[in-house]
């Protein structure tokens, strides 16, 4: 039976088997609702290769418009872009290109989703 921790939300956010003083002090059963839903819960896709990500700009018919705003940022931005093996959500970059482009945080989670299957 596990100790669950919970987010400000009041969302199990974290299971474990034993007491976390401090932390996950409430006890609930294995069949208890809330820890099967969080168990079966698929994964927070926080980053996806670069392969993955430049094919979801393909096919989201995007990646014309994102090179050009490339184009226009610092060397920095330009080369994290063109060399890195690894695209993550949260990292400022993106989330500067994510707003000119117009994003949602929703459409940027379900950018991410379907590029992590790819």
């Amino acid at each position: 039976m596990p100790f669950v921790s919970r987010s400000d939300d009041d969302a199990i956010d974290s299971v474990f088997e034993q007491l976390q003083e401090g932390r996950a002090e409430e006890f609930l059963s294995d069949d208890d609702p809330a820890i099967v839903a969080f168990r079966n819960a698929p994964p927070i896709v926080s980053s996806v290769s670069a392969r993955q990500f430049r094919l979801m700009l393909r096919r989201s018919g995007l990646l014309d418009q994102v090179k050009a705003w490339v184009a226009q940022q610092d060397g920095e931005t330009q080369d994290a872009f063109e060399y890195s093996g690894t695209f993550v959500m949260d990292s400022p970059m993106m989330k500067a290109g994510f707003a000119a482009m117009g994003f949602t945080v929703e459409q940027q989670d379900a950018f991410f989703e379907a590029a992590a299957k790819l």
